[in-house]
């Protein structure tokens, strides 16, 4: 119950702080939508407005603040507004609809589980590698850590140029992209796994005469399970994150960064912030998947905390 307590505090704080900022955020749209609508603001001039700070207009034009909340395109828009929104496009819509955040967040999510795996499988062949092997060590880790500082946004376009150069379309290059992103917490999860038997432990299997191959099975694989299982929970983020990524330079009509750009277009900032929450939400549900199993697998390990 303290728990539950602590977090509906937060939650509850961070509402009250959202709701605090639309106000500045939005005061001069308000204002002009009510000068329009023959309301008396203050100060009279659009140009003593723009001059004025918010906190001035606020303080000289309190009838206007809870028009903030309210305002059809917002610079922020307010929680509610948010839910709305969010309510409209999941529950009163049908989910083949092309306006339905269900279908857009399966678009994206199809991609997003394409490339996590595809990025867990080269992670975890790499790391495999970069364990038993003092080369790969040396030679491949470097470029996994440089391959990590080149900007997504910039690297994005030129994948999918090369990609639909080689007539590579559809799925394949936001998946690529969401490969990208999750491998490396893998790997860099993985390896520190695979690592993480002590010498005693590795002497234990020698003096049993077990070879690499059963050392690997028996001791540095199920050691690794929990080192894993935390990449995979940033990984699966990283990899929505790609997904979307991937949808930006397409010009793609479906998925949430379709979303994304449609309000970006059109001025539609509460279908942008309700395209948002979609992302978390997914992650959030595709992260606490993973925590399920981990806890199964872990379990059937003896290895459960």
């Amino acid at each position: 119950m303290k728990q539950v307590i602590a977090v509906l505090t937060v939650l509850a704080a961070i509402v009250g702080l959202w709701y605090a900022a639309c106000v500045p955020m939005n005061i001069k749209g308000v204002l002009t939508e009510q000068e329009r609508a023959g309301a008396q603001v203050q100060p009279p001039s659009a140009k003593d407005r723009r001059d004025l700070g918010e906190f001035g207009l606020i303080a000289g034009n309190s009838f206007a603040i809870p028009a903030t909340w309210e305002q059809a395109r917002p610079r922020l828009p307010a929680p509610h507004q948010v839910a709305v929104e969010m309510w409209k496009t999941t529950v009163q819509k049908k989910i083949t609809s092309k306006r339905s955040l269900i279908y857009h967040a399966w678009v994206t999510l199809s991609a997003t589980m394409l490339g996590f795996v595809i990025g867990t499988g080269l992670g975890i062949l790499l790391a495999v590698g970069i364990v038993h092997s003092r080369v790969m060590d040396l030679s491949v880790m470097p470029w996994a850590i440089v391959s990590q500082t080149i900007p997504i946004i910039a690297l994005a376009p030129m994948i999918i140029v090369v990609l639909y150069s080689v007539g590579i379309q559809g799925i394949l290059p936001k998946a690529v992209i969401s490969a990208y992103l999750s491998f490396f917490p893998v790997v860099v999860g993985m390896v520190k796994g695979l690592r993480s038997p002590d010498a005693m432990q590795l002497d234990l299997l020698r003096t049993y005469s077990a070879n690499g191959s059963q050392r690997f099975w028996k001791l540095r694989l199920p050691a690794s399970m929990p080192y894993l299982f935390t990449s995979l929970k940033i990984g699966i983020a990283a990899s929505l994150v790609g997904a979307i990524v991937g949808e930006l330079p397409t010009g793609a009509v479906a998925g949430l960064g379709a979303r994304l750009l449609a309000g970006s277009y059109y001025g539609q900032t509460v279908q942008i912030w309700s395209a948002l929450f979609a992302a978390a939400l997914l992650a959030a549900c595709l992260v606490g998947l993973l925590g399920v199993i981990e806890r199964s697998v872990l379990k059937r390990m003896g290895m459960a905390q």
